[in-house]
């Protein structure tokens, strides 16, 4: 259950959403392009980072780069 706490982790780093275009879901209401998350757990396939409504969600690794 860990992560029930990611929202209070430090932060790993920092990763900036470079665009919301989805072919399954409308990530478009929880990310805006240009803005800089909080990233606070990483998989293969995903980041969590802290997006527009203030919880923590997994989004796809493309919608992002490092910075």
């Amino acid at each position: 259950m860990i992560h029930l706490s990611w929202h209070d982790t430090k932060t790993i780093k920092k990763v900036k959403c470079v665009h919301t275009n989805a072919k399954k879901y409308m990530v478009n209401n929880v990310l805006t392009v240009g803005k800089i998350y909080e990233m606070k757990n990483e998989t293969d396939e995903f980041y969590f980072v802290i997006d527009d409504s203030g919880k923590v969600g997994g989004f796809y690794k493309e919608y992002f780069e490092e910075i």
